[in-house]
């Protein structure tokens, strides 16, 4: 039977994703600062660390959403 879903720690799971992939990008940032990282290399940071920052909104709006759904008595 499957496990019915707990929501009760969403907004701290999904503020704890928020704060590690801020981490992440932080030590990318780092690792871009080497110079014999190859052009493509960074690039391919580069990329990535906007595919985070398109995380962080998500999981920004799932937060707000959940919040909401708290104060209704939803959660």
């Amino acid at each position: 039977m499957a496990k019915p879903d707990n929501r009760k720690n969403n907004v701290e799971r999904l503020q704890k994703m928020v704060e590690n992939t801020k981490e992440n990008m932080e030590a990318a940032r780092e690792t871009m600062d080497n110079e014999h990282l190859s052009a493509s290399d960074k690039a391919a940071i580069e990329s990535k660390n906007h595919r985070r920052e398109e995380s962080i909104e998500s999981f920004k709006a799932e937060i707000a959403d959940e919040k909401r759904d708290r104060e209704n008595g939803e959660v």
